[in-house]
């Protein structure tokens, strides 16, 4: 949320920002600020419906007013905290996940100007990567919870958690926040220990992260074709990968290197 902040006013110009996630399925809790002045919007619940940010809330849509007092479009319960902090225009966009708002993103000016379209493309560029964010997380949270049941013993159970390991190391590369990528791939690795938590003491393989995410997709049966669309990578590339990880790893077919990539703790 914080870097998603900071993308909507550098996008827009904008020199506030602030947003929040959802509490429950009718209220936003606004947690993050960015060039505010005060506190006065700090921990502030919007409830559906009320205000610009509730109206945004309860339509699944974006919403703007160029004088948020004076506007007649909404209601005023909030007007309190945001004359505190000097705002006039602003705009409220929502964050939607699998078609249910999950927080709202909100840009300001300390004056009554209309915002055009240019600002409002960038909030919601803004918004679609914390919805981004959100699918991550709870995909990662869903597939840790699979490692910690008994059904995770089960070979099928496993294979959809490698293909699932597959997947988010492959969608690494493409996040924009790199504090979240970094999570994600320190997620991977904990999946990769999930399946064998007592490894043997030997002396640690060194694959890049690249060599890491093809010998993910070969796990996962692709051809280095279907590695490559799934990367963004041409075909001799990941075939270049394949083959400096094969040699790391002391195989000689790509079976063998999945074992051993296995065995190392580098894959579930």
């Amino acid at each position: 949320m914080r870097a998603a902040l900071v993308r909507l006013r550098r996008g827009t110009g904008l020199p506030v920002a602030f947003g929040g996630l959802t509490t429950g399925a009718s209220q936003v809790r606004i947690a993050e600020l960015s060039g505010a002045a005060t506190d006065s919007l700090r921990g502030l619940g919007v409830v559906a419906g009320n205000g610009l940010g509730g109206k945004a809330l309860g339509l699944a849509r974006a919403c703007a007013v160029t004088d948020y007092q004076g506007s007649r479009h909404i209601s005023h319960e909030y007007d309190a905290p945001v004359a505190a902090e000097g705002l006039h225009s602003v705009l409220a966009v929502p964050v939607v996940v699998r078609r249910r708002v999950r927080g709202v993103l909100y840009g300001a000016l300390r004056a009554a100007r209309p915002l055009g379209d240019r600002a409002l493309d960038a909030a919601m560029a803004a918004a679609r990567d914390v919805e981004q964010a959100l699918v991550v997380r709870d995909e990662v949270q869903s597939l840790l919870a699979v490692t910690r049941t008994p059904a995770a013993e089960d070979a099928g159970a496993w294979e959809e958690v490698r293909e699932a390991h597959g997947a988010l190391r492959a969608l690494a590369p493409k996040l924009v926040d790199p504090g979240l990528r970094s999570e994600l791939l320190a997620v991977c690795g904990k999946l990769a220990l999930a399946s064998d938590p007592v490894r043997p003491a030997e002396a640690p393989v060194r694959l890049t992260p690249r060599e890491v995410d093809v010998l993910a997709c070969v796990a996962a049966g692709a051809t280095n074709a279907g590695a490559g669309e799934r990367l963004g990578l041409r075909p001799e590339t990941v075939k270049g990968y394949l083959r400096s990880a094969m040699r790391k790893l002391g195989a000689h077919t790509r079976g063998e290197a999945v074992v051993a990539a296995r065995r190392a703790g580098l894959l579930p």
